[in-house]
């Protein structure tokens, strides 16, 4: 329980009116922002392949997971360090090289990745 809370932690961002973000709309403009690129935050780094893949670390685990695009949303099922983290459609914006993920198809949590 003690690796999810600290995952969780690590996935909180600002609230999504902290800034203006443009709303990715379609899986090629997602693709394209994500290709061959890390994203990162404190403790975090993931890749996103075309592919439908994710792979990183959290903390000190490891992420695996696979992703689809459904109606406008980053549809998502993730494993961090042998712990099911489920299923969830997220929003997904752009500001100023930095990509959020809002879950609940806009309406969770968000957390916001670097793009290296």
């Amino acid at each position: 329980m003690l690796r999810f809370c600290a995952f969780a932690t690590a996935l909180v961002a600002t609230p999504a009116f902290a800034a203006n973000y443009t709303k990715i709309n379609d899986k090629a403009e997602f693709v394209k922002l994500v290709n061959g690129k890390t994203l990162t935050r404190p403790l975090v780094k993931l890749q996103v392949s075309s592919a439908g893949s994710i792979k990183g670390r959290g903390a000190t685990w490891d992420v695996e997971g696979k992703w689809t695009w459904k109606n406008g949303y980053f549809c998502r099922n993730l494993n961090w360090g042998g712990t099911e983290l489920g299923y969830n459609c997220q929003e997904v914006g752009l500001s100023n090289g930095k990509v959020r993920f809002t879950s609940d198809q806009g309406t969770g949590d968000s957390a916001e990745f670097k793009l290296r």
